[in-house]
């Protein structure tokens, strides 16, 4: 995928709006337009990038302050249970740039994980 065909490098060339949360240079943070609870994050690098493997120490160290700022803000946000965080890599990232899924817990609120027998 190319830069100019990536939904997440049009959202931060401002080319499709979404809820930006946050952003500064390098990263930008919006809400989900499917989330798993409300309040559901995606954190993005402004740089277009497919793995975390792909930052440098600085990036990630950044991403991860910035990161724990947002829980900061969705813990006053909204009355959480608790939070996860995900990221899928690979064949997995199924839009083609790196991004970190933040999103609220509450108990009873049906995500869970799927395992094999």
């Amino acid at each position: 995928m190319n830069h100019s065909t990536c939904i997440f490098c049009q959202i931060i060339n401002k080319e499709i709006s979404a809820d930006i949360f946050f952003e500064d240079e390098e990263l930008i943070a919006f809400l989900d337009i499917d989330p798993i609870n409300k309040g559901h994050l995606l954190i993005v690098p402004k740089i277009h990038i497919l793995d975390l493997d792909e930052l440098n120490e600085k990036q990630l160290s950044h991403l991860m302050n910035i990161t724990k700022s947002l829980l900061i803000n969705l813990k006053k946000e909204y009355s959480i249970d608790g939070y996860s965080i995900m990221q899928n890599g690979g064949n997995f990232n199924d839009i083609g740039h790196f991004h970190l899924h933040l999103f609220p817990r509450y108990i009873n609120d049906g995500f869970g994980w799927k395992y094999k027998n």
